[in-house]
């Protein structure tokens, strides 16, 4: 791997467009961001690129936020407006039309189209080679103009890219772009390359749909005589069929995958890895991410959504999650979703029980369905497999163990005696008194073992859940 020049630390930005939520995509280019400027020890900015008026809303923005939030994507310093630079970006235009690299332009929005149409029907070339690149001062009408780019007519630009390799463009084929339009409003591809020096950005870590951009940009360098960053274009993110991931493959928001319950940390690695590898490493800490990520790890190839794989991957980093964080995760959830805050009987129940609830759970609602018997309250709500387990059999067999259990030591050892005397003094597998037990102690057929669900709550509260379900059938 060829690494960062040690004398200019390494600086990378990610600069969404504050005009809907805060798509996967996005989430990902910022993921590969964030861990190329920790791992260099490096800075990771926020710019917000806002100089759309008609389509950057506010809630886009703090959309955007949250998503970063969410993510636990930390960046340096404050959120750049790139509208709010405007002033500058005319700056640089003006300097560069000074210094002979770019030029007044006065060709009309209705000229340039009339000159396309004609160039379309006799099958000729419609990029546009304004008249006025080389026209004298003297001739220069008093009306409204754009400053354009004097580009390179000639020869190629190569763009240097540390994922795609080197891209050759032929100069013949850019013209001469706009810079200042003439209202004296910025184009994006201007302010773009102004924020990225002014900002000290040294490596550009952006979608491949991009790509052809860079060279445009790089003559923006040129001219101003500005160091040209390192480009590292990424393939783009595909649905399972291969097509670009679009609304019909099913989420494709950040905010989307929080409130499905995906921990933040199962999403980090799984973005990490959709796109980028180390090895066959699959499953992976964030400390192992900042410490392997690098550029020559990135394919060329478009990297496929599969949310199987994103299961597997969210359930590894529940099982392995910290208690206390995953109860932050949890409530975290809770919240974006609407849900109720956790009560105190909960908060301490989940936390007493999540040696049995977090093994092969996939989401948090899967591990909150198992831990059901923690989340509810008597009198238990049973759904319609489980109340069809409380037969008249069945409640009878449990009115007994609720003498049964009223002594002795509550230990797992014991119960399982004591369960395993009553099932065979009526002829019973365990599976067969399992079942009305889960219903009375969760009102659910898929839980943790009975055992478990009996120490988390404890005697008194086993006992009471017994007794209700044991009375007869209204």
């Amino acid at each position: 791997m060829t690494e960062p020049n040690a004398a200019r630390p390494v600086v990378t930005r990610i600069a969404p467009s504050p005009t809907g939520y805060m798509h996967i995509g996005t989430a990902r280019t910022a993921l590969f961001n964030w861990l190329f400027a920790r791992r260099h020890g490096g800075q990771f900015l926020l710019r917000i690129e806002d100089t759309d008026r008609a389509r950057s809303t506010p809630e886009a923005t703090a959309a955007i936020l949250r998503g970063f939030e969410w993510l636990g994507l930390d960046y340096d310093g404050e959120a750049v407006s790139q509208f709010a630079r405007r002033d500058r970006h005319a700056e640089v235009a003006r300097a560069m039309l000074a210094g002979g690299t770019a030029y007044k332009c006065f060709s009309t929005q209705e000229e340039i189209a009339a000159f396309r149409e004609t160039a379309k029907a006799e099958g000729r070339s419609t990029l546009f080679l304004s008249p006025w690149r080389d026209a004298a001062e003297a001739s220069h009408p008093d009306a409204p103009y754009a400053i354009r780019l004097k580009a390179p007519r000639d020869g190629q630009t190569v763009i240097a890219d540390r994922v795609q390799g080197d891209v050759t463009i032929r100069n013949a084929t850019l013209d001469d772009m706009i810079l200042l339009r003439s209202d004296g409003t910025p184009t994006y591809m201007l302010a773009v390359v102004v924020d990225d020096h002014d900002m000290g950005v040294t490596h550009v870590i952006r979608g491949d749909d991009h790509l052809n951009n860079a060279a445009r940009q790089i003559h923006v360098y040129q001219a101003m005589g500005w160091e040209v960053p390192v480009w590292a274009h990424i393939p783009l993110i595909h649905g399972p069929d291969g097509k670009k991931l679009s609304k019909r493959h099913g989420a494709t928001g950040v905010e989307e995958y929080a409130a499905m319950g995906y921990p933040a940390a199962a999403m980090r690695n799984y973005l990490a890895r959709l796109g980028w590898s180390h090895g066959d490493d699959e499953l992976f800490d964030d400390a192992q991410a900042r410490a392997w990520f690098d550029l020559d790890g990135i394919g060329k190839s478009p990297a496929r959504l599969d949310f199987k794989k994103l299961d597997s991957v969210s359930s590894w980093h529940i099982a392995r999650m910290d208690d206390t964080e995953l109860l932050a995760e949890i409530a975290r959830f809770r919240a974006l979703t609407g849900q109720a805050p956790l009560s105190q009987a909960q908060h301490d129940g989940l936390l007493a029980a999540m040696y049995c609830l977090k093994d092969r759970a996939r989401t948090l609602p899967d591990l909150l369905e198992k831990a059901q018997f923690i989340m509810t309250d008597r009198p238990i709500e049973r759904d319609e497999r489980s109340q069809a387990a409380l037969t008249d059999v069945s409640r009878g067999i449990l009115s007994e163990l609720t003498t049964q259990l009223q002594n002795g030591s509550w230990s797992r050892d014991t119960l399982e005696a004591t369960l395993t005397t009553a099932a065979e003094a009526h002829g019973l597998k365990f599976g067969q008194l399992a079942q009305p037990l889960r219903a009375a102690l969760a009102g659910r057929t898929a839980t943790p073992s009975v055992y478990d669900m009996m120490l988390v709550i404890g005697r008194d509260e086993t006992i009471a859940r017994l007794t209700e379900a044991a009375a007869p059938a209204r």
